[in-house]
């Protein structure tokens, strides 16, 4: 048994022209095939991507609270030149500079057009063959247990342990982002805007994966979805993600 991370779902109230922004950003297309807008590669809607992580936005009635995510997306970049455009391209697409006490670093913080923080990072030889999402990157309090619910969670490798940060990854690798885990001072304050989602493979029990999850520490969350066909849930640290059911 094991689940696949496929999407980021990223709350918004305007979830077609954050779709629109998040498809300009990463060279990609928005699908709006029902009332969410989906973010993948071009050349036509394909769900579940056998490759990338797609991004799939969905509206709400809330805007955002005027606290950090944390959960948030890094973008790679192949060169300073390229970082430089981006940069450029993205504030243009109305993307606005943020301060969230990162202070001199080498990589830029931004904000989409409804003020979700990511990150364009300086070129980086570990991001190299990733494509536009280096990395989902989540704030967390203990990475190393973290590293534990999530390495069993999902079907994709542990790489790298410290107190510091832990990094997953798909075995498959190329094209596929890193999940990063950073401790962060502070806690869950607010509902996640960002999360994962994840999904089985074909022939697994959907209902199975759900109690291996709340088994290695998982809990049931009720957001008011009512009766839907994925499952809601938090980490050993609050953070939100949901269990899709198999197309």
């Amino acid at each position: 048994m094991a689940l696949r991370p496929v999407q980021v779902n990223i709350k918004a109230r305007d979830p077609l022209v954050v779709g629109r922004f998040w498809a300009e950003a990463l060279g990609w297309a928005a699908y709006s095939p029902g009332v969410t807008t989906y973010v993948g590669p071009a050349g036509g809607l394909v769900w579940p991507d056998p490759v990338v992580v797609g991004v799939d936005v969905v509206p709400v009635p809330e805007p955002k609270a005027a606290v950090k995510n944390r959960v948030h997306l890094d973008l790679a970049t192949t060169s300073v030149a390229h970082r430089t455009e981006l940069v450029a391209r993205l504030m243009g697409l109305g993307a606005t500079p943020v301060d969230i006490g990162q202070g001199a670093v080498p990589w830029t913080v931004l904000a989409d057009p409804e003020g979700n923080e990511f990150c364009v990072l300086e070129p980086r030889e570990v991001y190299e063959d990733t494509g536009p999402i280096a990395a989902v990157v989540v704030d967390c309090a203990d990475p190393r247990a973290m590293a534990r619910f999530w390495g069993e969670a999902v079907d994709w490798e542990v790489r790298e342990v410290t107190d510091e940060g832990a990094t997953l990854r798909s075995a498959q690798g190329a094209g596929r982002p890193f999940l990063e885990f950073l401790r962060t001072p502070g806690g869950k304050r607010v509902p996640d805007r960002v999360h994962l989602d994840l999904l089985p493979y074909p022939g697994d029990d959907e209902a199975a994966e759900v109690d291996r999850l709340r088994a290695l520490g998982a809990t049931d969350l009720d957001i008011g979805q009512g009766d839907v066909p994925w499952t809601c849930l938090t980490d050993p640290e609050g953070h939100e993600f949901c269990v899709l059911a198999l197309p």
